[in-house]
C-alpha cells in the first residue's frame, strides 16, 4: 500500500515536471497506427535514464549559474526542482521494479 502511494507521487511528479516543460516528448503515442515504431524495454529504461541524466545536469548547471549569480532565480529553482522530481520519479519506479522482480521470484514454478 505505501509503494502504491510512493508510485502515485511518482506519477504526478513526472506529470508536473512534463508541464513545466510545456510539451511530452514521447517516442510513441498508441493513437499513432500499428505501423509506428514501437520501442522496446531496454529503449524505454535507456530514453527514461538519459533524460533523467539530463535533468540533474540541469540543476547542476544551474546551481553553479546561482552560486556565482549569473542565474535567474525562477530558472535556478525550476531546474533543482525538475532535477528533484525527476529524482523522485526514478527512485519509484525503481521500487516498483524490485518488488515486481520480488513478486515474480515468489511464483511457483
Amino acid at each position: 500500500m505505501a509503494i502504491d502511494a510512493k508510485v502515485t507521487q511518482a506519477v504526478n511528479a513526472y506529470n508536473t515536471t512534463a508541464n513545466m516543460k510545456g510539451k511530452l516528448d514521447t517516442p510513441y503515442l498508441p493513437d499513432e497506427g500499428p505501423n509506428m515504431h514501437k520501442p522496446d524495454f531496454s529503449e524505454l529504461v535507456t530514453e527514461g535514464l538519459d533524460r533523467a541524466k539530463g535533468a540533474g545536469y540541469e540543476g547542476e548547471s544551474q546551481s553553479s549559474l546561482a552560486i556565482a549569480n549569473e542565474a535567474e532565480l525562477h530558472e535556478f529553482v525550476t531546474a533543482v526542482t525538475n532535477a528533484e522530481l525527476t529524482l523522485k520519479t526514478v527512485v519509484a519506479v525503481r521500487d516498483r521494479v524490485i518488488t515486481a522482480y520480488q513478486e515474480i521470484i515468489k511464483m511457483p514454478m
